[in-house]
């Protein structure tokens, strides 16, 4: 499974960085990014709510 985030739609609210922060974190330009190449199995679940809680729904998850 990969996580990634359309950074052109990220209001920066790091709700995902909360929910999740085995795959996401504030990068340095203030935006969140998903910093793992392989979200790890046990949290999959935890990815996939912060991608159906983000606000402006810019959370991408595929599975492999």
């Amino acid at each position: 499974m990969r996580a990634w985030i359309d950074k052109d739609g990220c209001i920066a609210c790091g709700l995902c960085v909360d929910t999740c922060p085995e795959v996401f974190r504030m990068g340095d330009d203030g935006y969140a990014e998903a910093y793992v190449d392989e979200v790890p199995e046990d949290a999959e679940e935890m990815a996939q709510e912060a991608a159906d809680s983000c606000p402006v729904s810019v959370i991408h998850i595929e599975e492999d």
